[in-house]
């Protein structure tokens, strides 16, 4: 579904247009088409392929989606995925995985989003706010579109070190060793997903920046090295939350450990009693004819007053080692 086509010219709005007039401002000085794209139709990227001679292997990436993050250069232009990350719903944690597909020559942008209701009007917003640098041409509106998607990402790893805090919180609770592992996977799973996102794209990102930088990023590059800049601390964010997890999960495995040894001392130490009496009641219980305590007129009370003395001090001391 196309959502806008419009012509700039020395970063100034010059007019909107249908798709079918592209091909008349293509070939005046200074100016270049932004079109943006929701659930693009094979039908409408074959007719934008035909207009900007976009490369087929792109387009056939953008045709099948879930691509890996990425910036590939096509002889004279750029195609760049970046993965868009939105909560499933009100009810569930999880993520979902949205994808914006960027096609970057010197006189077009043809953004194509799926999967992500969350669009990117603002992005359009902004770079009209800003016509000296939207003079930069389509390699400064990849920046914004880009800066725009990362930005995105950082509500996401303040939620997931706000969550492990409370988590951590929860650790030495009684009881709640289970409750917190199954959390902490979860966590985990999650940040994975936000890792396949940001890693690959910082990656890519770098190619924008330093070393032979590509024609359409020229005069751009600085715009870049920040976006490179978010990348490198929201992964290094990913990967400290991954050292705290691992270690949240060594600490309430041991916590599990250490409550099995508890009701194990526990159970042994009731073992220990019960078998004092199951002694004294097997030695008496065998009714030998010879016994002394059997004729005795106090032995059945004397009996008693052993078996409970015996368990009454094995009580004593394991309650003061703290088993029961």
């Amino acid at each position: 579904m196309l959502i806008n086509c419009v012509v700039y010219e020395d970063g100034t709005k010059l007019a909107d247009i249908p798709v079918s007039k592209i091909s008349d401002y293509l070939s005046l000085p200074g100016c270049f088409v932004w079109v943006a794209l929701h659930e693009a139709t094979a039908e409408e990227l074959a007719e934008l392929q035909a207009e900007f001679g976009l490369h087929p292997l792109a387009v056939e990436d953008a045709q099948h989606g879930h691509q890996r993050p990425k910036v590939e250069e096509y002889e004279d232009s750029l195609f760049a995925v970046m993965h868009l990350l939105e909560p499933e719903g009100p009810e569930t944690s999880r993520l979902g995985i949205g994808e914006i597909d960027v096609f970057v020559g010197h006189n077009y942008v043809v953004s194509v989003r799926n999967r992500s209701e969350h669009g990117f009007v603002e992005v359009r917003e902004r770079c009209e706010r800003e016509p000296e640098l939207l003079r930069n041409g389509p390699g400064f509106v990849l920046y914004a579109l880009m800066d725009a998607v990362v930005d995105r990402y950082f509500p996401i790893i303040d939620a997931f070190e706000v969550e492990i805090e409370t988590i951590e919180q929860r650790i030495f609770t009684k009881g709640a060793a289970r409750e917190s592992i199954k959390r902490l996977y979860d966590l985990k799973q999650r940040l994975t997903v936000l890792k396949h996102a940001v890693a690959p794209l910082l990656e890519g990102a770098g190619k924008l920046h330093g070393g032979r930088v590509p024609q359409i990023c020229l005069g751009s590059q600085a715009y870049f090295r920040d976006v490179i800049d978010h990348l490198g601390r929201i992964n290094g964010s990913i990967d400290a939350i991954r050292d705290t997890i691992g270690t949240a999960i060594q600490v309430n495995l041991s916590m599990v450990t250490i409550e099995d040894g508890e009701v194990t001392k526990r159970l042994a130490a009731w073992a220990a009693i019960f078998a004092v009496c199951t002694a004294f009641a097997g030695i008496w219980g065998m009714n030998f004819k010879n016994m002394p305590e059997l004729d005795w007129r106090y032995g059945y009370a004397v009996a008693l007053a052993l078996i409970v003395g015996c368990c009454g001090y094995l009580y004593y001391r394991f309650r003061r080692a703290g088993w029961v």
